[in-house]
């Protein structure tokens, strides 16, 4: 019952509408014990011949009334008790999506996809169930179970009360006993089911891979593993649920003999009438309810409990990178300064990035070169402030960046990755979404800048063409071109192109850079690449390797230097010269 304890937040918040719920509850337990009530009479009075037509209309009048009094009752108590228990999913799907927001990357290195998602779907449910059947099944069990037994006992015979009660403790004990295995087997069960969602999740987003590499059948038998575990972990669950039921009928079983056998005792010592044993068995009848109630209880509240657990374990992880105390509340503008002396991506054994030191002036453009894995994606991170623990500072205008609001320093970045989101929606959409309020116009300008217009215009449906989930519709050129496009709507003061030119052509690139040079001389741009001629006009560059700036100047500097620059330069000229069909000598 741990689980209405930790709920207790919520049941204060909510205390009103599970007061009245409750009440209407406690009303509804007590007009059904009536019936049972005017059923005994009636016999009773038929048995004495005293039953007149008046009075059998009277009877079944006052059950009409009650019956429509408790219809109207548990009409309104479902709305109290299963309305706070949908607020309740509603409130920690909120909660888990801000958090999810929240977090930094390496909390999604250590959380795989499906398991996130199993946390927002079925752990929700779990609970939802445990603050609406949950509490239902442990006030009703309790009213209605309390009220009946004092009925039986004061206005029947406490005697008989006493001995139809003598099996509980039997079903007490046993149901204490299911409910602890299925607290660990449901538990295993939630963590089967988040692997075979993890699984699901990343079988669909690579299914092109999967058929390319021909692994569907190999997938397949993956998957038809994963789900076989689930079902033998939910059926371990299922073997020890279908117990409560069995469990409790074998009890109402015998208190039902005892009842029978020791009321006819009584009524033939006159110590009561058949009425009274008749209203006596219904009683017993409604008192099925509230031991069935507790077998379910046992259930919704194990489940309700692991996965409760299992979402406060997601909330209660730190925040990494957060909001320093009093942060600047402005973008920030003007000159960026990167002086980083060491800096290690957690868990990795030594350091990704050392000595790395550049200043950048607002409306320059700086150009990052080096081999993959060199560290110019992990300089990115730093700025982005998506990674902290570096020895060093990093600036941008007056203060170190993580003085500003994350927010807000993220709101004069536009960042285009090298792996491009898009979502399944019109491209218009997407190129909107980082500045919802863009006029169509300023969305066609962006786009004409990443010369990505023709290409929109082309498309059957234009601007309202929908790209598919991560745009599969599109080539990774025009994937990349729409990124750019979107990051240039929001007109941020530092533009970050991380290799986002490497899926287009030698002649849209020269296009598109000599466009954002044009575009944004008093903004400052950063852009790494693999291809020299993306950042050969650039007022700085500088060239990493294995994590260190070996070279820095401009590309006539690093040229003359005849260094690793001069020699990547030499040999992409080389390759540029092969693919034209030409030689070294230009035949």
């Amino acid at each position: 019952m741990n689980v209405f304890f930790k709920l207790g937040w919520f049941f204060r918040e909510r205390k009103k509408q599970y007061f009245i719920g409750l009440i209407m509850l406690t009303f509804v337990a007590i007009l059904q014990l009536i019936p049972p009530k005017i059923i005994g009479y009636t016999i009773d009075e038929i048995g004495e011949g005293t039953l007149t037509k008046a009075g059998l209309f009277k009877w079944l009048g006052l059950i009409v009334v009650v019956a429509l009094v408790m219809y109207v009752l548990r009409y309104y108590w479902r709305q109290m008790i299963f309305g706070s228990s949908n607020y309740l999913a509603k409130i920690l799907r909120q909660k888990l999506h801000q958090h999810f927001t929240k977090m930094a990357p390496s909390f999604y290195q250590k959380h795989r996809v499906g398991d996130l998602m199993a946390h927002a779907t079925n752990d929700i449910s779990a609970v939802q169930q445990t603050a609406g059947g949950g509490v239902l099944t442990l006030f009703d069990s309790i009213t209605t179970g309390g009220f009946v037994v004092l009925a039986m006992a004061i206005t029947i015979d406490w005697r008989l009360t006493l001995i139809a009660l003598l099996p509980m403790p039997i079903m007490a004990f046993l149901t204490s006993y299911y409910g602890k295995l299925l607290h660990e087997r449901f538990r295993h069960a939630q963590a089967a089911f988040s692997d075979l969602n993890d699984k699901t999740q990343e079988s669909i987003s690579g299914i092109k891979v999967l058929k390319t590499f021909g692994q569907q059948r190999q997938d397949v038998a993956d998957f038809t593993k994963l789900s076989d575990e689930v079902v033998e972990k939910n059926l371990r669950v299922s073997k020890i649920d279908s117990l409560f039921d069995p469990t409790i009928s074998f009890v109402v079983g015998l208190s039902f003999m005892l009842s029978l056998g020791f009321g006819t005792k009584f009524i033939l010592e006159d110590a009561m009438t058949i009425g009274d044993l008749v209203t006596f068995t219904t009683y017993l009848s409604i008192l099925v309810w509230p031991m069935l109630a507790i077998g379910m209880l046992f259930n919704i509240v194990e489940r309700g409990n692991v996965s409760y657990d299992r979402i406060e374990k997601i909330l209660n992880t730190p925040v990494d990178i957060d909001d320093q105390p009093n942060a600047i509340t402005t973008m920030p503008s003007g000159d960026v300064s990167f002086q980083v002396d060491s800096f290690t991506f957690p868990g990795d054994p030594k350091p990704t990035l050392h000595h790395i030191h550049f200043d950048l002036k607002r409306g320059e453009t700086l150009g990052i070169v080096g081999k993959t894995g060199a560290g110019k994606t992990a300089i990115l991170k730093l700025i982005l402030r998506e990674f902290e623990g570096y020895a060093g500072k990093i600036m941008f205008g007056d203060h170190r960046i993580d003085a500003y609001q994350k927010i807000k320093l993220r709101e004069a970045i536009g960042y285009v990755p090298q792996d491009h989101f898009l979502f399944s929606a019109s491209i218009y959409s997407n190129l909107s979404f980082a500045n919802p309020n863009a006029t169509r116009d300023e969305v066609k300008a962006a786009a004409q800048i990443a010369y990505i217009d023709k290409d929109i215009e082309g498309f059957s449906e234009g601007y309202e063409t929908i790209v598919g989930e991560r745009g599969v519709s599109l080539s990774g050129g025009q994937k990349q071109r729409i990124s750019i496009a979107r990051a240039l709507l929001m007109k941020p003061e530092l533009l970050i192109l991380d290799d986002s030119l490497s899926a287009v052509d030698a002649r849209t690139e020269e296009a598109i850079l000599h466009a954002l040079k044009e575009e944004r001389k008093d903004a400052t741009t950063i852009i790494t690449s693999h291809r020299l001629s993306a950042i050969q006009q650039a007022h700085v560059i500088i060239v990493v390797e294995e994590g260190e700036m070996i070279e820095k100047g401009t590309h006539e500097e690093l040229m003359a230097l005849h260094g690793s620059y001069y020699e990547m330069y030499q040999l992409q000229q080389l390759e540029q010269l092969v693919a034209e069909g030409g030689d070294s000598h230009g035949k």
